[in-house]
């Protein structure tokens, strides 16, 4: 069985919490219930995966005590998630992986068997997303998937070449669906805003 590498994506601005070029806000030390948004996800996803690595940007050492690489965008201007991805597909690459699994840094309730429904759902090209169902809908979860390292020369070029949109490239490569059930929550619920911290602090 393929055991992929394992990514938390953290290189974010969190505008809507407050943060700025000026003054970064790290989400992911935002607590839930005495425990940091990060660390939960760290537990969750952890055991899923063969290794962890952490993408963020600014400083690494402030993420010194989680004691795991700190992999910055390679792709200038914050040009979003993808930028985090091919970060971890380069390390991934570098230590012989051909997966990695993402998640975001501010998700504390993934599902716990993530990365096995990801391989399971992986499409031809070996691309997975999450993905829940609302009704007759089903919405793509873009920070949480299943990414092969012999894509990320093709992740490269359709990031220098200005794409930014997760599905827009996604979709050229014919991405498999991981479909998750959204009852009694939805488990890729993320804090944005300190609304949905508070919202999480009930939940948990």
């Amino acid at each position: 069985m393929i055991q992929p590498h394992g990514l938390i994506l953290a290189g974010g601005k969190a505008t809507r919490m407050g943060g700025t070029d000026a003054n970064r806000v790290d989400k992911g030390r935002l607590t839930v219930g005495g425990t940091s948004l990060i660390a939960r996800v760290m537990t969750r996803l952890g055991p899923q995966v063969d290794r962890l690595a952490l993408n963020a940007n600014g400083d690494p050492a402030r993420w010194d005590d989680l004691g795991l690489p700190v992999l910055p965008d390679s792709v200038q201007g914050h040009p979003g998630p993808l930028a985090g991805v091919l970060a971890g597909l380069d390390w991934a690459a570098s230590l012989g992986c051909s997966y990695i699994v993402t998640a975001a840094a501010d998700t504390p309730f993934l599902p716990p068997d993530l990365v096995p429904r990801l391989l399971e759902a992986a499409g031809p090209s070996g691309l997975a997303l999450a993905a829940t169902r609302e009704g007759d809908r089903i919405w793509p979860q873009p920070t949480f998937g299943l990414w092969p390292t012999g894509l990320r020369d093709d992740l490269r070029e359709a990031l220098a070449q200005g794409t930014r949109k997760v599905l827009h490239w996604t979709d050229r490569h014919a991405v498999g669906l991981a479909v998750f059930p959204t009852d009694p929550f939805d488990p890729f619920f993320n804090v944005n805003t300190p609304e949905e911290l508070a919202q999480a602090e009930a939940m948990a």
